[in-house]
């Protein structure tokens, strides 16, 4: 068996389309003899996951799984490897290197990393 890293994609509705479209991205590492077995299983994974439900303000949210986006193999993996990279265009560069610096403050406050 080998492993392979598969994005899945999810359409996250609430309120039936009265908020803002968001899509959630995952990463998830599937064992599978080839990757097309890899990619069905992936496909079985996302769609086994499909939910509704009632958020704290008790709109519906409901979460489709779109489909499988990508598959690599993961068979070299080493110290520094890359297994996934996303380039983001923003017209407000300051906002997202602030908001990508906030995160790993959380990070190291989660796991008191301060150096």
């Amino acid at each position: 068996m080998n492993l392979y890293l598969a994005k899945i994609v999810f359409n996250i509705d609430i309120d039936n389309g009265t908020h803002t479209t968001q899509f959630d991205e995952q990463l998830r590492v599937v064992e599978a003899a080839s990757a097309d077995e890899a990619f069905f299983k992936a496909r079985s994974l996302g769609k086994s996951e499909e939910e509704m439900f009632l958020n704290s303000k008790q709109k519906q949210v409901t979460w489709k799984f779109i489909d499988v986006a990508e598959i690599k193999p993961l068979n070299d993996l080493h110290d520094g490897s890359e297994i996934y990279s996303s380039t983001h265009e923003t017209e407000q560069a300051n906002e997202y290197i602030n908001f990508v610096r906030h995160k790993a403050m959380v990070i190291q406050a989660e796991n008191q990393l301060f150096v």
